[in-house]
């Protein structure tokens, strides 16, 4: 990889070329999708979504672990990993901490909000999202127990899209 080009750049065309970056991210993971669900069907879409995640957050993970020096488990080491995680930042986790628990909350999700846009139904995303944060919480501390409390579709609350809670077992 070669990353000279970006060495006289100043922080802010750093920063814009990160948002660029980011939202390069998203919708490159937004097109897989819908175009694995226009030729296979959503539930064939869904199947490959996560597997897909459940791979690549556990690369994620490991990779982060390493180059940002993140140590100690528990919580506390998962919550660093998350704040850094590329979807933290894409979609606005908010977290709530405790001695005993993390809570993640994503008031919008982005992925689904271009979904409800464009009057296509929200997918299945708690297996998906499931296997991704049991690979990223396994990466930092294998005692972290994952569970969500609501995703789409289903039942929620008002400006709410999902909200998940990590404990230690």
């Amino acid at each position: 990889m070669d990353l000279s080009r970006f060495e006289d750049m100043q922080a802010d065309e750093l920063r814009s070329y990160l948002d660029f970056l980011f939202w390069h991210y998203r919708v490159v993971d937004s097109f897989w999708f819908i175009y694995v669900e226009e030729t296979r069907g959503r539930a064939e879409a869904e199947r490959l979504n996560e597997r897909v995640w459940e791979k690549v957050s556990g690369l994620a993970a490991r990779d982060l672990i390493k180059r940002f020096g993140i140590e100690g488990g528990g919580l506390a080491g998962f919550v660093k990993l998350l704040r850094l995680y590329p979807w933290s930042v894409l979609l606005g986790y908010e977290f709530e901490e405790t001695a005993d628990e993390l809570i993640l909350t994503v008031p919008v999700c982005a992925t689904q909000e271009a979904r409800r846009r464009r009057d296509l139904d929200e997918y299945e995303c708690r297996e998906m999202h499931e296997r991704e944060f049991v690979q990223l919480a396994g990466m930092v501390d294998e005692r972290i127990q994952v569970r969500c409390d609501f995703a789409p579709p289903g039942d929620r609350p008002e400006g709410c899209d999902c909200r998940w809670r990590f404990t230690l077992g």
